[in-house]
């Protein structure tokens, strides 16, 4: 009887086990929600935007009746490349404040986060000073600089001495400095944040293998490039992820600064104009916002690209 109820006990153990691993309906339907939610939102709120924007671009609306709709095929495309002169200067202007992020914003947030990692006197302090700007919002810092570029009030004209109508430094209304200007405001910002996301990596690395390098006969400079920077490959991705993002997507400081003109001319600026200004031309401000798109996707697109070649390499 032993021999035979042992066996009968372990099936019913196992039956058991099945029968714990199924999902009831209950289960079902929150699985269904966390997962359904999320998707409903991300398809409204993104996805179901961006494929309308497409398609308005190949259209001629005013945004009043849907009735007004009328196919434009590339006529939409043809007048911001041939007809429109702010167009390429704004792509250009968009290409630049990409390059100087990944460039100069990026490098001095890495920076930045070396130095606090070697647990200096003070760096939660330090830390939390360069991380201030983050937690502003843009039309803050906005406000912020131009006080700081004032011309007979500003910080950096007092520094400099020219102050008076004659010799002041207009920062903000000459077309070949405003968009300088503007862009150690977003470095301001930037830095900071890249500094956060370095650190956090930086703090979780593991200090043997530092040791090891050193160990090795490895200087500081190429146990950080050799042995520590290659650990912090997802914190890369993230960075020029987000870098990409800022770029294309800054309106709030130029729109602040002039309006988005003279020499501060951006994609994003030129879309309000079209989809919520006094332009109202949904197709013009459609096909813009897809230039955008694409110009987005090409960098992120290309990075990941290597990365993922980097991961399959044997």
């Amino acid at each position: 009887m032993t021999t035979i109820a042992a066996p009968r006990a372990r099936v019913q153990r196992a039956r058991g086990r099945r029968r714990s691993h199924v999902l009831t309906a209950s289960d079902k339907v929150t699985l269904g929600v966390m997962a359904g939610v999320p998707t409903l939102i991300q398809f409204v709120l993104i996805w179901a935007p961006m494929v309308l924007s497409i398609l308005l671009s190949f259209m001629r609306w005013n945004g009043l009746r849907l009735s007004d709709i009328k196919s434009a095929g590339l006529t939409n495309y043809q007048f911001i490349v041939k007809d429109y002169p702010p167009f390429w200067p704004a792509v250009a202007h968009n290409i630049i404040w990409l390059l100087f992020l990944a460039c100069v914003a990026t490098p001095l947030g890495l920076l930045l986060a070396v130095l606090l990692d070697q647990q200096i006197r003070g760096s939660r302090l330090y830390q939390s000073i360069f991380f201030v700007p983050v937690m502003l919002s843009l039309p803050l810092i906005g406000i912020i600089w131009q006080i700081v570029y004032s011309q007979q009030f500003g910080l950096i004209n007092g520094l400099l001495q020219r102050t008076s109508t004659t010799d002041a430094i207009n920062w903000l209304g000459n077309p070949k400095l405003n968009l300088w200007a503007v862009l150690v405001e977003a470095t301001w910002r930037q830095a900071g944040y890249v500094m956060v996301l370095y650190l956090a990596g930086l703090r979780a690395f593991d200090p043997e293998l530092r040791e090891a390098a050193i160990i090795d006969g490895a200087n500081a400079w190429q146990t950080f490039w050799r042995v520590v920077f290659p650990t912090l490959r997802p914190i890369n991705i993230v960075i020029v992820v987000v870098t990409v993002i800022e770029s294309l997507r800054a309106f709030d400081l130029v729109f602040i600064t002039n309006g988005g003109s003279n020499g501060l001319e951006l994609l994003s600026s030129m879309i309000t104009i079209y989809i919520i200004g006094p332009a109202n031309r949904i197709g013009y401000g459609s096909a813009l916002g897809v230039v955008l798109l694409v110009i987005s996707l090409v960098p992120i697109t290309f990075f990941l690209v290597q990365q993922f070649r980097k991961e399959n390499r044997p």
